[in-house]
């Protein structure tokens, strides 16, 4: 119950998410964290149980430091990406109660972004990518507003403006936006201050 978000940039990935935490028709927080640094230029972003999702995370940065300690080299985000997979197919009798977004870029990948469901399936996005209870009405803002070699710069207001939409309809979406930037430069959080001038511009609340 939340509204995660990806964009396929020609320059990275766009990475977003909303910060309410709900337990039934209970506010349980207001500043959850839904999107997570895997490696410098992997990010990951979790809708489902909180619980689940974070050990999800915590096995998935143990396993990307590992391999990187093994191969002396980062893994890729296909790799990444095919690892999530088979543990959430590995687990598909008593599933890990989560959808997940991954995303990431390399100079070998470029910018790729994956979707996975509670178990492991595995689909490439080319282009747009959503989660969790607000997913229709992001997804459709993301799907008629997407252009072909679109930059991270453009991406960013795009997806500002899918999960805000979110937060005005879906009732377990809300309390803000995160934003993360995945690009040549690594993993890159956008200021608070950005997203709310974003807003702001075209006169939409927060919350």
């Amino acid at each position: 119950m939340t509204t995660t978000a990806g964009i396929v940039c020609k320059n990275g990935i766009v990475l977003a998410s909303d910060r309410q935490a709900t337990a039934g028709y209970y506010v349980a927080h207001k500043h959850a964290k839904k999107i997570y640094k895997i490696t410098d230029h992997i990010g990951m972003t979790i809708a489902g149980t909180v619980a689940d999702a974070q050990a999800i995370i915590d096995i998935m940065i143990a396993e990307c430091n590992l391999y990187k300690l093994d191969t002396n080299t980062e893994i890729s985000v296909r790799a990444a990406a095919t690892l999530l997979s088979n543990i959430l197919y590995g687990q598909r009798i008593y599933p890990y109660m989560l959808q997940a977004i991954i995303g990431g870029y390399t100079k070998s990948e470029g910018a790729v972004l994956y979707t996975l469901d509670p178990l492991g399936s595995l689909i490439k996005e080319d282009t747009v990518a959503a989660t969790g209870s607000g997913t229709p009405l992001a997804i459709s803002i993301l799907e008629d507003n997407y252009k072909e070699n679109i930059t991270t710069d453009e991406a960013i207001p795009l997806i500002i403006h899918a999960v805000r939409a979110s937060i005005e309809r879906d009732v377990a979406t809300g309390y803000g936006i995160d934003v993360v930037i995945i690009n040549q430069d690594g993993f890159n959080k956008i200021e608070d201050s950005l997203i709310v001038s974003e807003l702001e511009k075209s006169g939409k609340r927060i919350n």
